[in-house]
């Protein structure tokens, strides 16, 4: 897994705009083929070093992956003298696993992130964790579905922001709609058909496969939380008992293995998962190129915020020396910053512990409303790491971790 490091820093020539405006439009981002010797040229007009000094950084990464495969945030990685190797899996796979010869370790929510740090606390080893941005639990759904909800008392649309048009996100009464699905209420019963849909189906959101990514572990601890009144279960037979209790609101339509947002992002989403559980910055990032792409956002396609809200905080883990460099970076230099709300990340401000307003001005000066959060919204608790541990393994059925291939 090792790759030949060297260090990152490296002799800079600027180039006058003029040129640099013809670099831009005459220069590919992709690298060429490795050369001895060769000096690869950014359309930043910066001189780069030669390519035995580019690190090459191997990581494993669960959703927050779609930063670092974006091409504008390679290009800049590429220039401070780092390329990221990706091995993509689930956040509690990550935990789970050997780290051995990975410099990084990105899992999606501070449980699975805890699990590797705790670990390595316990073996003697280094912890430096960086988090760069945050992105919410949501749950995505299709404006009829929204609306049918709105009907029933259960969802609350938010204000646009000034920006005018259908509102494109919803507030939503966590208790009342984990009750419609606990009693078993099904679309129709509430009134789908009203909005052009025939929907027979129980209502529920759906999430990915709770035995592997971040997203279902944390909508079973929020769903957890709400079902025992507003408190996190710590006992372990509470938790157990709560656990089966809550297991039909979760699996009743089972758990695809693959990352609710892309199955929602499809166009058959609708008929497969009315309601998917996944990242706010997945669904701002589809808003964000429809609307450069189309003129407009996507209407047809809404958030429901749980008022009972819980802001996952994905860690970056550094496990070597050349982890913590890609660390310091992710999380300081302004060009990835900005790129991360233009991705649609809530950046964290490096000074502060709350969270940036950038990307809500970002997506209002491009007429998309933006989302608020109501500061009477009650913050979810999660179980303790080991509680939320067996609730998971009880609600999901889920199978020994996956080893590292030999």
């Amino acid at each position: 897994m090792s790759a030949n490091r060297t260090v990152s820093e490296e002799p800079r020539l600027v180039v006058n705009r003029p040129e640099r405006s013809r670099l831009r439009r005459t220069l590919a981002l992709t690298l060429p083929v490795p050369v001895v010797g060769l000096v690869l040229l950014l359309a930043t007009g910066h001189l780069l070093m030669p390519l035995d000094r580019v690190v090459t950084i191997e990581a494993k990464m669960a959703s927050k992956r779609d930063f670092f495969e974006d091409p504008e945030v390679q290009r800049i990685l590429m220039e401070h003298g780092f390329r990221v190797h990706i091995t993509n899996m689930g956040s509690r796979d990550i935990a789970n696993q050997d780290v051995q010869g990975y410099d990084v370790v990105f899992p999606s929510g501070q449980p699975a992130a805890d699990l590797i740090t705790n670990k390595r606390a316990k073996a003697g080893n280094p912890v430096l964790t960086y988090r760069p941005f945050v992105s919410p639990i949501v749950l995505g759904t299709y404006r009829a579905y929204a609306e049918t909800l709105k009907d029933a008392g259960v969802a609350e649309p938010q204000r646009n922001g000034g920006v005018g048009g259908r509102p494109l996100y919803y507030t939503l009464n966590m208790a009342k709609f984990l009750t419609l699905t606990a009693d078993g209420r099904r679309w129709k019963n509430i009134g789908i058909k009203n909005h052009g849909v025939e929907n027979g189906n129980k209502i529920l959101a759906q999430t990915s496969n709770i035995c592997q990514a971040n997203s279902g572990g944390t909508y079973l601890g929020l769903v957890a939380f709400v079902r025992h009144g507003n408190d996190a279960p710590n006992g372990t037979r509470e938790a157990e008992d709560l656990a089966r209790e809550i297991k039909p609101l979760l699996v009743e339509q089972g758990l695809p293995a693959s990352e609710m947002a892309e199955t929602y992002l499809s166009p058959n989403g609708k008929s497969i998962s009315p309601i998917a559980v996944f990242y706010e910055h997945q669904y701002l990032a589809h808003q964000i190129r429809h609307q450069k792409a189309k003129g407009g956002p996507d209407t047809d396609r809404v958030l429901l915020y749980p008022d009972t809200r819980f802001v996952t905080e994905p860690q970056l883990v550094a496990l070597t020396k050349d982890g913590e460099r890609l660390g310091r970076l992710v999380t300081r230099n302004h060009e990835l910053q900005a790129r991360a709300v233009e991705l649609g990340f809530r950046p964290r401000d490096a000074t502060a512990d709350g969270m940036s307003d950038q990307l809500a001005k970002f997506l209002t000066d491009r007429r998309i409303q933006a989302p608020v959060t109501s500061a009477d919204d009650t913050k979810a608790v999660l179980p303790s790491l080991t509680v939320l541990e067996r609730m998971i393994q009880i609600v999901g059925d889920c199978p020994e971790p996956q080893k590292d291939p030999k």
